[in-house]
């Protein structure tokens, strides 16, 4: 039999509420052992809790029948008073009624488990409770509505068809079957088969908006980095000084842009150094502004030479953000911003020490981030679970469509494989290891 569980369902400290919740068979024997009675489903009543004849807190009692509930079983929420005693007091009680502390994630996973939920939506409900921003939020809630997993399912669907078709001429060879019916298959798996691979090309744009877009200040030492990472971020979060070489490792601040998460990383000088540390430093700036979404090339105005340095390592696409304009020659700035354009460089002239020049600056980054995330219409793919399976499904595709009409009973088995990748985005089917890992990553109470 399923064990009762409980968790507090919300965050734990002082709060004027505390809401614990309960799911499992012996939800209705706690809650008419702590109430003395069991209000009527969905009916919230205020009632003082007891157990071995003391009073523990006047609550706000709900209780659920299952199927008509989050998890699918019965279910009940204790709404207290935010204290810690009290709280402490009831999980106490619970415990001593048989019930047990709940698993990070249970109640989502027992949600799953009885068809509230694919597996999809319950990563979404993780991620809009984890939500930052409006666009985290809207993606994340999208996700849990079921516009994911009904985006999936369309395509398996298309498969399953298919499959059917190819089927059909394998084992009936020699029936009065509509003429190539194999080819029938084809037009439909052409049509899934760029659809999946859109849907590749576009899930870093989801991924970059739950996990955030990032953003790497990279350029010599004393270019000013730090100072714009200051004035970026409104709060002193890198140290400023006139030594080459302050900072010596990755500094990230989490910022929020146009709606959207951003990550803007502070790194270490560019250039060349015996000093271990200092090295170990350069490397890892190297290695974050590899894999970052956007690189601003910070250069001291008035020491253009740096620019040198950056020939063999900018990419279209990067910004050179010219500092220290107030005390710059504008005939230098000139012809840096001539060299930048040729290697199809934004260019961005600023002090960093200027509030007018950082809003500026702000106001631009959050319309480049905006344009890169909000491209295409949600959903997206938001985990790198669902983009191997959207690979393995697009792989098979791929090879069912280079057999089909020669090989069909390959080309069959193919289709087949492709729409079991898609159905263990969503759960259909999926090994227990993967169902722990995603429902680990949940808090307790959820």
């Amino acid at each position: 039999m399923t064990d009762t569980i409980f968790a507090p369902a919300t965050a734990p400290g002082r709060s004027a509420v505390a809401v614990v919740r309960v799911s499992g068979p012996a939800t209705l024997s706690i809650v008419k052992a702590l109430c003395g009675s069991a209000p009527r489903p969905r009916l919230a009543v205020l009632r003082t809790l007891r157990h071995e004849g003391v009073a523990l807190d006047e609550a706000l009692v709900l209780r659920f029948e299952g199927p008509a509930s989050y998890t699918g079983e019965d279910s009940a929420e204790f709404h207290v008073h935010g204290g810690r005693a009290v709280v402490e007091a009831l999980m106490s009680a619970l415990a001593g009624l048989g019930a047990r502390l709940a698993e990070p994630g249970e109640f989502t996973r027992r949600a799953f488990e009885n068809g509230k939920l694919d597996l999809a939506q319950a990563e979404g409900v993780a991620d809009l409770i984890d939500a930052e921003t409006e666009a985290q939020r809207r993606q994340a809630l999208g996700q849990l509505g079921g516009a994911l997993s009904q985006r999936y399912d369309r395509w398996r669907d298309l498969l399953v068809q298919s499959q059917a078709m190819l089927e059909a001429a394998v084992d009936f060879p020699d029936e009065d079957l509509p003429e190539a019916v194999a080819e029938r298959a084809r037009p439909a798996l052409r049509t899934l088969k760029a659809e999946l691979d859109l849907a590749l090309a576009d899930v870093a744009r989801g991924r970059r908006v739950r996990d955030g877009f990032r953003i790497a200040l990279i350029g010599a030492p004393n270019a000013g980095k730090s100072t714009l990472l200051n004035g970026l971020a409104e709060r002193e979060a890198a140290i400023v000084t006139d030594t080459p070489g302050t900072t010596r490792d990755v500094i990230e601040v989490p910022l929020v842009l146009g709606g959207y998460k951003v990550l803007l990383a502070d790194t270490a000088g560019i250039r060349e150094t015996s000093d271990a540390i200092e090295a170990e430093g350069v490397r890892r700036a190297r290695a974050w502004a590899e894999d970052a979404d956007l690189r601003l090339w910070v250069v001291d105005g008035f020491h253009v030479k740096h620019r040198v340095e950056l020939e063999d390592a900018v990419r279209p696409g990067d910004w050179l953000v010219l500092n220290k304009v107030d005390i710059a020659q504008t005939l230098t700035l000139d012809e840096a911003e001539r060299w930048a354009r040729r290697e199809g460089l934004e260019v961005v002239r600023l002090s960093a020490r200027s509030a007018s020049a950082l809003d500026d600056l702000r106001g631009r980054l959050a319309a480049a981030v905006a344009d890169a995330l909000s491209g295409a219409d949600f959903p997206a793919a938001t985990r790198l679970r669902h983009a191997e399976r959207l690979r393995e499904a697009q792989s098979y595709l791929a090879r069912a469509l280079s057999d089909a009409g020669l090989e069909v009973e390959l080309a069959a088995e193919d289709v087949r494989l492709a729409a079991r990748a898609l159905e263990k985005i969503t759960g259909r089917v999926d090994p227990e290891d993967v169902l722990g890992r995603v429902f680990s990553t949940f808090c307790i109470g959820k």
